[in-house]
């Protein structure tokens, strides 16, 4: 009881200190109240007002119909141009699709024959060079057989595909990236704060203040995780209801109270993370520096951006090391799809056990340094 109440009466403490710095209460509320905002409405992966232009080389029913067929707002109006302008409004960067309709367009696909057109992209705008490419052969396709069943007497196809989209049934980037954006930003506060936390208590000489009182190091390393980990989940919390939910209107299938076990448990895995990058790097801007790669590498290969499966088997084995890849998978599993703790126990299971090697790992890492301090 008296190790509790130490551990305790130190994360109390680590909340006051925490209250009292108006840098980092103003990085907690930006990053969970506009960092979503902005990046939820602003980040958009889905085409949207895509800049097109046309050389109509046929000058036909059937070649005016598909330039009227690319309409917002997934496209601006389209623009009419000449083959010789083609190479030069691209390399400028006017047009990010250029589709090219050969003469004897209209001639050729009456008479059964298949002629090719041509369809310049633009990859450097590279999730909208994708989707736009699947959108202009879809709405092609469509307006030929709308043309050649009419023109011709041929039947439509003979199977009818009927899409049913599950969890996300507008294809509404904003619900991903919003939920997504507050995953990110725990593992980014959880690692800044645990280890701002030590640094601070270095260069305010408070860390001697700890080391003459009656408690262990593995105490005043609980507490500021608990501490820490308090603030960082309950300020989830609440940019799920409020800004998520509210601003934003993005439904949230499953229980906001599992998430937050789940996110206490992950972070418990992450302060640690954070405590043992503060007792390599001496100063703030050294333990920022050291932070970055860290929690970069977490975000990205975590499976959050792209798919682990599309990542090559070698390094998909190394990432099962990272918490961010388990906590991930649990988010989504209770965000987007409703799932209950029956099915995202192994998940919150192999995220207890990374974060108690990384516990231990940070424990020996932080009692060497007060070893030191001594």
């Amino acid at each position: 009881m008296e190790k509790i109440a130490n551990i305790y009466r130190l994360g109390v403490k680590e909340l006051y200190s925490l209250l009292r710095d108006p840098v980092l209460m103003g990085l907690i509320f930006y990053t969970f109240t506009f960092a979503i905002y902005t990046v939820a409405n602003g980040v958009q992966t889905e085409l949207r007002n895509a800049s097109i232009a046309i050389v109509d080389e046929d000058h036909t029913g059937l070649s005016n119909r598909i330039a009227g067929a690319f309409l917002p707002p997934y496209f601006k109006p389209p623009q009419v141009i000449g083959l010789d302008a083609v190479d030069a409004g691209m390399n400028a960067g006017l047009y990010t699709f250029v589709l090219d309709i050969p003469p004897g367009f209209e001639a050729d696909v009456l008479g059964g024959r298949q002629p090719v057109i041509q369809l310049n992209v633009d990859a450097t705008a590279m999730t909208i060079a994708g989707n736009g490419a699947t959108y202009i052969s879809s709405i092609i396709n469509a307006e030929l057989l709308k043309f050649v069943s009419r023109s011709t007497g041929v039947a439509a196809l003979p199977v009818d595909l009927r899409v049913r989209v599950k969890f996300n049934p507008n294809l509404d980037s904003s619900w991903f990236m919003a939920v997504m954006q507050i995953i990110n930003n725990l593992t980014i506060l959880a690692i800044i704060l645990s280890g701002a936390a030590v640094i601070r208590e270095r260069e305010h000489g408070t860390l001697e203040h700890l080391l003459v009182m009656p408690v262990t190091s593995g105490e005043i390393m609980l507490a500021k995780i608990w501490a820490n980990g308090l603030v960082i989940v309950l300020a989830a919390v609440l940019s799920l209801q409020f800004v998520v939910q509210g601003l934003l209107d993005v439904p949230i299938a499953g229980s906001i109270l599992l998430f937050a076990f789940g996110s206490a448990v992950y972070l418990f895995a992450v302060t640690a993370m954070g405590i043992t990058l503060s007792t390599v790097a001496t100063t703030m801007p050294q333990f920022g520096l050291l932070s970055i790669p860290v929690f970069v590498v977490m975000n990205l290969l975590s499976g959050g951006v792209t798919p682990l499966e599309s990542m090559p088997e070698a390094l998909q084995d190394v990432v099962q090391v990272l918490p961010s890849t388990h906590f991930i998978k649990f988010a989504q599993a209770v965000l987007y799809r409703g799932a209950g703790i029956d099915i995202v126990w192994p998940q919150l299971l192999t995220t207890a056990g990374i974060g108690a090697v990384f516990f231990a790992f940070g424990y020996s890492r932080f009692r060497a340094t007060l070893a030191a301090v001594r």
